[in-house]
């Protein structure tokens, strides 16, 4: 069991103004699982959350309700409810959350109700991932960066998703070192085809390598692709190769369809 300091340091008292003013949201949600494995050991590495409807509707259906007027609320709700399944399932594993850069106010304020979360629902705070969408338009890059620091300072893996999709990828990572990146898939798709996208990997990979910084490929959706990867030296690996998002639930390595080797 944690104690208290492991889930509430000592500099974190109270809520930012958004907190309470935010408003309430107008619709529910869930949450989908989807398994990131570990291919040499044949394991679950972790689990990423994907919003769902009530009902398991598509995260777009979800998505499309949030505004201006609920992002905050909405991404503080996601962290709790995120938390709340996944220890009801007895997750083993770690747990990747999604958040939104452009809804946090102060992190190490606005932070209060994601440990809250882990302590009510016993969730260890060092299993937790918490993945910005580097593809995502945000707006102030260093801003960003104060949030994940802030995120590994108090015990959060902090991870880069869709790394080469997006506004700023290596810059981002010159300013800010994250615990992971995950190589976006279209990088990853027909890699085995593909001498360009493989080049590309491979420096990826030697880079991350040399600042100790851990990649995930997403997206893997074939045999090939798997084999081709795992040639590279890639061994954390995401995709509907593996498993499909699961709603409400939580894959083990038995219900892994692992590639043939």
């Amino acid at each position: 069991m944690l104690n208290s300091t492991t889930f509430f340091p000592a500099d974190i008292k109270t809520g930012c103004a958004g907190c309470s003013e935010s408003v309430k949201l107008p619709f529910s949600f869930s949450y989908a699982y989807q398994p990131i494995v570990n291919i040499a050991s044949r394991s679950v590495y972790a689990h990423e959350a994907l919003v769902r409807g009530p009902n398991g509707e598509s995260a777009y259906s979800v998505l499309e309700q949030v505004t201006d007027a609920n992002r905050y609320r909405f991404d503080q709700a996601c962290r709790i409810k995120a938390i709340k399944t996944a220890a009801a399932l007895q997750m083993p594993s770690m747990l990747s959350i999604n958040f939104l850069p452009n809804a946090i106010y102060q992190p190490e304020l606005c932070i209060r109700s994601t440990l809250e979360a882990a302590r009510t629902h016993d969730f260890p705070i060092n299993r937790l991932i918490f993945e910005a969408v580097e593809g995502e338009r945000v707006e102030d890059g260093l801003r960003l960066t104060e949030i994940l620091r802030e995120y590994q300072r108090i015990g959060f893996l902090t991870a880069i998703d869709d790394f080469g999709a997006g506004f700023a990828g290596l810059n981002l990572l010159a300013n800010f070192q994250p615990d992971i990146v995950k190589l976006d898939m279209d990088l990853v798709r027909r890699i085995d085809q593909s001498p360009a996208r493989q080049s590309i990997a491979r420096a990826v990979i030697r880079m991350l390598d040399e600042m100790k910084i851990v990649m995930i490929a997403e997206g893997v959706e074939t045999q090939e692709e798997a084999k081709c990867l795992e040639q590279m030296g890639v061994r954390l690996m995401q995709g509907y190769l593996f498993s499909r998002p699961l709603f409400e639930a939580c894959g083990n390595a038995d219900e892994i369809m692992w590639p043939h080797t």
